[in-house]
């Protein structure tokens, strides 16, 4: 048979076709040696993967340790802006008076009296402080006054606003005031009520007046320096508070004359019993005499 026979009939083929296959299909371990397109050996780019791997997170990690910083300096910034403004308030004497008033001991007393004419009594003392209106509440429910019962003063005064507050309440519950203070058996006894104390004084229904007691009054002042406001301001505010006294006091019955005997002096003024009357700031005499 001749060659050209031998290949037609496909005799011989085999060897052939084997070695194909060989060189054609390389084994697992000669794969290494592969070149990619770019002619890199095909491990290459699983290797280079952990770096690139690796990198976006170290960016992770600085990014959120500058976040926490950032996050930290305006926590800080936020409460230097709070702290510094209220270690202001708090420093004035305004704001020390207004705390210890209210988490410490109030500046005033009260004591409750039963009076020989049948009718209950609540004897207050001490100076008016920032917070003695809510105080003065209190007390009055825990004394359960009602309506012709009687609120004794004793005060150099104090906080104006207060004051004017204290006295709203007591022509709420109708009660009557007299200047006076109780012993320690319980006795009504002269005083004196001064400055925001008569507008306490001057809410009563009906006010007394007790023998050998006195009304003081005087000029309003601000608490506030002169370098808080301008001129204008200062001028602005007087004339507010001195409007407010007057439809005050003119609501409580009280002769608008009051405030010429008030601006009259920077010191207290203490009134005369007949001035008192004739200003209709005392609208009867003591009734327990």
């Amino acid at each position: 048979m001749t060659e050209d026979e031998r290949r037609a009939s496909g005799k011989g083929s085999v060897p052939e076709t084997g070695s194909a296959r060989t060189r054609s299909a390389p084994s697992e371990s000669n794969r290494t040696d592969v070149a990619m397109p770019w002619g890199a050996p095909s491990q290459q780019p699983h290797q280079s993967a952990l770096p690139q791997q690796a990198q976006p997170q170290a960016g992770t990690r600085r990014g959120r340790t500058w976040g926490t910083l950032a996050s930290v300096v305006f926590a800080g910034l936020l409460l230097a802006g709070v702290l510094i403004p209220a270690y202001r308030d708090i420093s004035s004497p305004g704001a020390w008076s207004y705390w210890k008033d209210f988490f410490g001991s109030p500046s005033m007393t009260a004591s409750a009296v039963n009076m020989a004419d049948g009718r209950k009594a609540l004897a207050i003392a001490g100076r008016i402080g920032p917070v003695s209106a809510s105080w003065f509440r209190e007390q009055l429910d825990a004394a359960k006054l009602t309506a012709g019962d009687v609120i004794f003063l004793s005060s150099p005064g104090g906080s104006l606003d207060q004051g004017l507050i204290m006295g709203a309440v007591v022509r709420s519950r109708g009660l009557t005031t007299v200047v006076g203070k109780v012993d320690s058996e319980g006795r009504p006894q002269p005083s004196r009520c001064a400055s925001a104390c008569v507008f306490v004084f001057a809410g009563g229904k009906i006010r007394e007046a007790m023998p050998r007691s006195a009304l003081g009054v005087h000029q309003f002042s601000s608490t506030s320096s002169r370098s808080e406001e301008s001129a204008s301001d200062l001028i602005a505010r007087t004339q507010q508070t001195t409007g407010m006294i007057l439809d005050y006091m003119t609501r409580m019955g009280v002769s608008p004359s009051i405030m010429q005997a008030m601006t009259a002096s920077k010191d207290i003024r203490w009134l005369t019993e007949k001035e008192a009357f004739d200003l209709n700031l005392t609208t009867a005499r003591y009734a327990g005499a």
